[in-house]
């Protein structure tokens, strides 16, 4: 399954050189993550309320190809490129126009909340991998 979403960038996501600073590709990220769960009608609360689980990052990465700035319009693509038992890794591309500007990556394990505090892995639930095959 492949989601993706638009945005402009805005005066305040460009650092003194006027493009685009980069810890803001991490949140971008990690917003269109989110969104990908809304699109199937889930939302971090809602995977702790019906799964008891939370999707803690891991591992992230990103590639910067080219710039981008103020009143660009970029569109960032996200989809499930590996499924483990306790872990899956999102894949990002970010373009401007026909431009690539950025590729990135989550890995995200599925983990359960412990009674005494803490996080425990456990196995991702089939139903919720079939939402985004």
């Amino acid at each position: 399954m492949r989601f993706e979403r638009e945005l402009t960038i805005e005066w305040g996501d460009c650092d003194e050189a006027g493009i685009v600073f980069y810890p803001n590709y991490f949140y971008w990220f990690d917003c269109t993550f989110q969104g990908m769960l809304r699109s199937k009608g889930l939302s971090q609360r809602e995977v702790r309320s019906r799964y008891g689980a939370v999707t803690p990052l891991v591992d992230v990465g990103a590639v910067f190809r080219s710039p981008v700035s103020y009143d660009d319009v970029i569109t960032i693509r996200a989809e499930f490129q590996e499924w483990a038992e306790r872990r899956m890794r999102i894949a990002y591309t970010v373009h401007c126009g026909e431009r690539l500007v950025a590729t990135g990556h989550e890995l995200r394990a599925w983990a359960v909340p412990r009674e005494e505090g803490g996080l425990k892995g456990a196995a991702i639930p089939e139903d919720f991998k079939r939402l985004f095959a």
